[in-house]
């Protein structure tokens, strides 16, 4: 079960009961305020009855103030800082009026509004009108721009996962292509045996492939065994001339890493090691634990960069780009990824990312 949000925002998910509790918890604040003053300075019941008709007076032009305030702040800046100073002027006055009033009526008995209640009254509720209106529309703001990173949040998720779904997904028709063809070609030879073979383990990969999503996470564990399903299906394109090892130190085993993200080195390496060599090549991956992190790599006995016209740069191959561009959506700057001649001959490509094992989901850097 999910926990409840701590953002203060959880507070307004229903914003008309949230303004109510604030008007009534605000202004039942003034009131107290007011009372302990007056009963500090030694007033009477006099000062009560006016600290109660203002109180009132205040509560019911700041609702009339929330209602303009809720059709300003749809408008352009302009309008909304014009209308909100008419407003708070409006109110003001209204207030002061009624203020200096009721201070007549109940401490002198007289039906007048005298200039110096009024201007005294008038420079207080500008204050607190002002502070008023201060705090809904900062309220206000800030629900819209939570509201806002909100939404950019989520768009960008989706646009993340849209783009490792593309990256992931434009590895698969190569691989397909090829292995089709390749029990067409079985089918043809009557070798019935083999093609249902090969059908059965390209139908197991297919299925990892469309279970899994492209922002998942696997083990390095799980990542193997697709691998090796992978390299089982060529192997019977290559049979012999295709040999694969593996060194998956237990250690990092249970790590975590991108869902497929290793097969387009491998399929990289067949393509460009395996097949054009008559001998064929071996394959190598291998999972090691440096430091708190894990060290990948990914290594062909093929003929490296060297015959240009065999292998070329792996800097602007679509599988390596493709292989940079999940490393940094899922790590950002947090890991390594190099690629070159290896000393003793052929190619090596070298992952390394950080040591993680509770499964999550990656995230846009």
């Amino acid at each position: 079960m999910a926990k409840p949000s701590a953002s203060p925002a959880a507070f307004f998910n229903d914003k008309n009961r949230a303004f109510w509790l604030l008007q009534g918890a605000g202004w039942a604040g003034y009131v107290l305020l007011r009372v302990a003053s007056g009963i500090a300075n030694g007033l009477g019941l006099p000062f009560l009855i006016q600290i109660l008709v203002s109180a009132a007076t205040g509560y019911s032009i700041t609702l009339v103030m929330a209602a303009v305030y809720r059709w300003l702040i749809r408008k352009p800046p302009l309008f909304i800082w014009t209308g909100s100073v008419a407003t708070v002027t409006l109110s003001v006055a209204a207030y002061s009026v009624i203020d200096a009033w009721v201070f007549t009526m109940v401490n002198e008995g007289r039906n007048v509004i005298e200039v110096d209640l009024f201007l005294g009254s008038a420079t207080i509720s500008t204050l607190l009108l002002g502070a008023w209106s201060a705090l809904y529309y900062g309220i206000n703001f800030f629900l819209i721009a939570e509201r806002q990173a909100m939404q950019l949040l989520k768009l960008e998720a989706t646009a993340s996962s849209a783009q490792l779904a593309m990256l992931r997904y434009q590895l698969n028709p190569h691989f397909l292509f090829n292995t089709l063809n390749s029990i067409s070609t079985l089918v043809l030879l009557k070798q019935t045996d083999r093609a249902n073979a090969m059908l059965g383990r390209l139908s197991s990969f297919l299925r990892y492939t469309l279970v899994n999503e492209p922002e998942s996470q696997v083990t390095i564990e799980q990542e193997v065994e697709t691998l090796k399903l992978y390299l089982d299906i060529e192997k019977m394109r290559f049979e012999e001339r295709l040999q694969a090892r593996f060194e998956i130190d237990p250690r990092v085993a249970k790590a975590r890493l991108p869902s497929l993200l290793l097969q387009p080195l491998v399929e990289n390496a067949i393509k460009y090691a395996v097949t054009p060599q008559e001998e064929g090549a071996e394959i190598a991956i291998a999972a090691r634990l440096n430091g708190e992190r894990v060290q990948i790599t990914v290594s062909d006995t093929g003929p490296g960069l060297n015959d240009a016209t065999v292998r070329p740069s792996y800097s602007t191959g679509v599988g390596l780009a493709n292989i940079r561009d999940r490393l940094a959506q899922a790590y950002g700057p947090d890991h390594r990824f190099d690629s070159g001649d290896a000393p003793g001959g052929g190619f090596v490509v070298t992952v390394e990312i950080p040591m993680i094992v509770e499964a999550q989901k990656l995230e846009a850097a």
